[in-house]
C-alpha cells in the first residue's frame, strides 16, 4: 500500500521574519511569491470552497473578480447555496476561465488585484498570459488540490493561509486533513491488502456515452492510495474514457458513478446540493442497464455507488476517501459515517450547510 507520507512541508513555506510585514511563500509549482502584506484584493480562479474555508469570515469581501462559470455552471446548486448567504457573489466581475478559452488577462488587470490565485492546471494553461499579469505588478500564487495528495493539499492550505493572513485557521484545516487521512491509513493497514477492482465513471452525459474515468489524478489517485485496484490506471492519463469492452473484461467489483448538478445534462446522475436520492437512483439504474453490466460483479453484488464529483480536489475530500475505503474494507470502517462527516465539515468551516446527497449506494440499506 502506498503510504501517505508527509514531508517537512514547513521547509517549503518561507515565513516572513517578525521584523517585516513582507510575506514570502513557495507555492505548489515551486515558485517563490512575495507580497508586501496579506492580500486584500483577490482574483480567485478556482478552489472556491477551499478559499472560503481557509480565509474564513469576510473572505468573499476580498474577492474583486473570479472565474465564474467553473463554479456557477459546474456546481450550480452549490453556487446557489453560497449566493444566498454571500449575496456579494451576484456582483463580482467574471474574468472567464481557461477551460473554454474565455479567461481574460485584461479583465484580471482591470480588477486591480493584489493577488491572483490559480489552480496549477490553470496556471499552465495561461502560458504567456502569466507574464502579462506579472508584468503589471500582480503576484500569482498556485494551489493544487487536484493531485489528491496529502502533501499538496497541506502545502496549498498553508500557502493560502499565509497569503490571506489566516495562518491559524489554515493550520487547523491542514491538521484536520492530516488527522483524517492518518486514521484512514491506520485502518487500511490493520485491514490488510485488498484485491478489489474499482471503476469510476463521470456520469454526466447518460449511459449511451462513456464518461471519463481517472488514471493518475482525482478519483484515480485516491483509489490508488486507498489500496484499491483502479482499472483505469495506465489506461488513461489523468482522465479519459475507457472502452465498454475493457470495462466488461475487467469485471470491476466496485463501481462509483461520479455525479453532480450539471446544467442541461438531463441524464446525469444528480448528486450534490439539493439532490433527491430517488432521482439519483433512477439515473443510476439507466447506467446499470448498459449491455453486459448486469453480469458485472459490482452490479450483481449491489456494489454500485454515486459519489459527488464536486467533492474531489477539496479539503473535504477525505470524507469521500472514507466512503470509498468503507466499500473496500467494510469491517475496518464500520464505525465511520462519511455522510455525517461531510455535514460536520461544512458546519465547522463553511458558511453554508451540506444539504443534499453526496454519497449514495444504488441499493438502499435492507434492499
Amino acid at each position: 500500500m502506498i503510504k501517505f507520507a508527509i514531508p517537512l512541508i514547513a521547509a517549503l513555506v518561507a515565513f516572513a521574519a517578525p521584523a517585516s510585514a513582507e510575506i514570502k511563500v513557495t507555492d505548489v509549482k515551486g515558485r517563490e511569491v512575495t507580497l508586501p502584506k496579506p492580500a486584500e484584493r483577490v482574483v480567485l480562479g478556482f478552489y472556491y470552497e477551499d478559499y472560503l474555508a481557509v480565509a474564513g469570515p469576510g473572505a468573499i469581501d476580498k474577492v474583486v473578480a473570479l472565474s465564474l462559470s467553473t463554479w456557477k455552471d459546474w456546481r450550480p446548486n452549490q453556487f446557489a447555496a453560497y449566493e444566498k448567504v454571500l449575496p456579494q457573489l451576484r456582483s463580482i466581475p467574471d474574468v472567464g476561465n481557461t477551460e473554454d478559452g474565455t479567461f481574460s488577462v485584461e479583465k484580471v488587470i482591470a480588477a486591480k488585484p493584489d493577488l491572483v490565485i490559480l489552480a496549477a492546471w490553470a496556471y499552465d494553461a495561461l502560458g504567456e498570459g502569466i507574464k502579462q499579469i506579472e508584468s503589471a505588478g500582480i503576484p500569482i500564487v498556485t494551489l493544487d488540490y487536484n493531485a489528491q495528495t496529502v502533501e499538496k493539499h497541506v502545502l496549498s492550505t498553508r500557502v493560502l493561509g499565509q497569503v490571506m493572513g489566516s495562518e491559524e485557521r489554515a493550520e487547523k484545516l491542514a491538521e484536520n486533513y492530516q488527522s483524517a487521512v492518518a486514521d484512514i491509513e491506520a485502518r487500511i493497514a490493520k485491514a490488510g491488502k485488498t484485491d478489489t477492482k474499482v471503476y469510476v465513471e463521470l456520469a454526466q452525459k447518460g449511459p449511451s456515452e462513456v464518461g471519463n474515468s481517472y488514471g493518475g489524478s482525482m478519483w484515480g489517485a485516491l483509489i490508488d492510495r486507498l489500496g484499491g485496484i483502479n482499472i483505469a490506471k495506465d489506461q488513461v492519463g489523468n482522465w479519459g474514457p475507457l472502452s465498454p469492452e475493457y470495462v466488461l473484461a475487467q469485471k470491476p467489483d466496485l463501481i462509483f458513478l461520479a455525479g453532480s448538478e450539471w446544467v442541461d445534462k438531463p441524464q446525469a446522475v444528480t448528486v450534490g446540493f439539493g439532490a433527491d436520492p430517488a432521482v439519483a437512483r433512477d439515473r443510476m439504474a439507466a447506467y446499470l442497464g448498459r449491455p453486459g453490466w448486469a453480469d458485472l460483479p459490482a452490479v450483481k453484488n449491489g456494489a454500485v455507488h454515486a459519489i459527488y464529483h464536486g467533492g474531489a480536489r477539496t479539503l473535504s475530500d477525505y470524507v469521500y476517501a472514507q466512503y470509498i475505503a468503507k466499500q473496500l474494507y467494510p469491517d475496518a470502517f464500520e464505525d465511520v459515517h462519511p455522510a455525517k462527516n461531510i455535514r460536520d465539515y461544512y458546519n465547522t468551516w463553511l458558511p453554508i450547510e451540506a444539504e443534499g446527497v453526496f454519497v449514495l449506494p444504488y441499493q438502499a440499506a435492507g434492499q
